[in-house]
């Protein structure tokens, strides 16, 4: 099916624009005429596959989005979409690494949206004693921006529900702005901005506030309070869509108290 007349030319204005950057600046930045530029985007020059990913690599299109370029310039998708689940075996060795190195602190992965998709000892435990008095509870497809923000729930759980839930929700704003056509993420986003009783200024993020290196969680467990420091990190330079989507949130404990704790959880 031959993609409509104009699309690529819509989606690389829209791309340029949201870098903030011009046709000159483009042009520059991506070692091509601005009169190149200027024909791909009113239609008179079809660009080919590499001049589509040089220019979405110039511009920092997250891959799903390079895909969407390259169909719309009327080429095959370039970066393998993996179904779920089907991570590459040399990245899921590394993955089971990671988390085997990380006990007895917990480790998680998860996708674009925060739905967690693997987790370590260390987080299976720690999250099995903290929904201890809920019952039983699947982690498998567990999504943690909504047990954060959720106000009865993350408010149980969360000694510092507010902290916690406000930066959550300002850190996925600020991700929303840099990769705009995330629908996944848009549409979570909207949902949990659309809770009762939402502080205002929740639901913009403040362009002053610093965006600082990792978040501070507090955990109720059982009668205790447990402090970690958490990392969000992701794959260096992947090839494939599912793979860029990964984030990988490492815990570590800020006290003695959480450090013995998640311990003796393992024995």
């Amino acid at each position: 099916m031959e993609p409509p007349a104009g699309l690529f030319p819509a989606l690389l204005r829209h791309w340029r624009t949201r870098r903030g950057m011009s046709q000159l600046d483009l042009a520059s930045a991506a070692d091509v005429s601005s009169r190149h530029i200027s024909f791909l985007e009113t239609g008179r020059s079809a660009p080919g596959v590499d001049m589509v990913v040089r220019l979405a690599t110039t511009l920092d299109v997250p891959l799903r989005q390079v895909n969407a370029l390259l169909r719309a310039a009327g080429h095959e998708p370039r970066y393998a979409d993996a179904a779920e689940g089907a991570l590459p075996t040399a990245v899921q060795s590394a993955l089971d690494l990671m988390k085997a190195h990380h006990d007895p602190y917990p480790l998680v992965v998860m996708d674009r949206s925060y739905r967690m998709l693997d987790a370590n000892q260390g987080a299976s435990a720690l999250l099995g004693a903290v929904f201890a008095d809920l019952g039983p509870i699947e982690l498998t497809d567990l999504n943690l921006a909504r047990l954060t923000v959720d106000p009865e729930l993350g408010g149980r759980l969360v000694v510092n529900h507010d902290a916690m839930a406000r930066d959550l929700l300002w850190r996925m704003q600020r991700e929303l702005l840099a990769d705009p056509d995330n629908d996944g993420l848009r549409e979570l986003l909207d949902e949990l901005l659309a809770t009762p009783g939402l502080p205002s200024d929740w639901r913009r993020a403040d362009p002053t506030a610093p965006s600082a290196p990792t978040l501070d969680l507090q955990l109720r467990v059982g009668s205790e309070t447990w402090s970690f420091l958490l990392v969000v990190s992701a794959l260096l330079a992947p090839l494939e869509v599912m793979l860029e989507e990964l984030r990988i949130e490492q815990w570590f404990p800020a006290d003695d108290l959480t450090a013995a704790g998640c311990a003796a959880l393992l024995g």
